[in-house]
């Protein structure tokens, strides 16, 4: 881009300071960017504890950065045809879902990296406590489900809020969710899948916990009360009357 005439060029210095000030927009704008933060920070944070190789690093590294320009050139974009368009276009349109699928393919990608990364150390680590509590017969997860909707059941009468399906204090979708993972979890035999069955388990049970909140039936706090609930009674309920 050429410089306005009459006017001198940025210096480095101020041209570090506008590519800051729009990664700081973005974050501030893009509740999405700010969640890929929190991952990244989180990531990083696990590949320091299981100390991965350099190599390992490096492609983390990578893929959060394919993910994280992503989300910038899809806010980049939506922020263009915004301006451009006045009226729906269904060129605007395709513009902005194709850049949605560019951030959706980084996320898939760097999913796909983490799980390479960090599965085999992880589950190595989880299997023996895993070990421990899968020696149940799979009828303890019936048990536990049943015991999970009756104590969801009887917070929410006790509260006064919500019905049985819908609203109130705790979730009960989120309780079964978290409960039906938990359940999963623990009933699985030794097996080097164990890992990622119980991590697809889980992102399962944090969508649903999501998508309660997200269509404004649940708070955050009555989704958490239910997920950790759900959790707490099955792995009880296992740790008792396993054999």
């Amino acid at each position: 881009m050429s410089p306005v005439p009459g006017r001198r060029p940025p210096s480095i210095l101020e041209s570090f300071n506008v590519a800051f000030e729009g990664i700081i927009h973005v974050l501030r704008t893009q509740r999405n960017m700010r969640i890929h933060f929190v991952i990244a920070v989180a990531v990083l944070i696990a590949a320091l504890a299981v100390d991965v190789s350099k190599i390992e690093l490096i492609v983390l590294l990578l893929s959060i950065a394919f993910v994280l320009i992503a989300e910038m050139i899809n806010t980049a974009v939506e922020a263009a045809v915004d301006i451009a368009s006045t009226s729906f276009d269904p060129m605007a349109k395709l513009a902005k879902d194709i850049a949605a699928g560019a951030v959706l393919i980084a996320s898939v990608n760097a999913l796909a990296v983490g799980y390479l990364v960090f599965s085999g150390q992880v589950a190595d680590r989880s299997n023996n406590f895993l070990d421990r509590l899968s020696k149940t017969p799979a009828e303890l997860t019936l048990v536990a489900l049943v015991i999970v909707i009756v104590l969801v059941i009887s917070m929410k009468a006790l509260s006064g809020r919500g019905t049985p399906l819908r609203g109130g204090w705790p979730s009960g979708h989120s309780a079964v969710a978290f409960a039906g993972w938990m359940a999963i979890t623990l009933t699985l035999q030794s097996s080097e899948h164990r890992f990622l069955v119980s991590s697809l388990a889980f992102i399962l049970a944090f969508l649903v916990a999501q998508t309660r909140i997200e269509s404004g039936v649940h708070s955050t706090l009555e989704v958490l009360t239910g997920g950790t609930l759900g959790a707490i009674v099955s792995l009880v309920i296992f740790q008792v009357f396993s054999a």
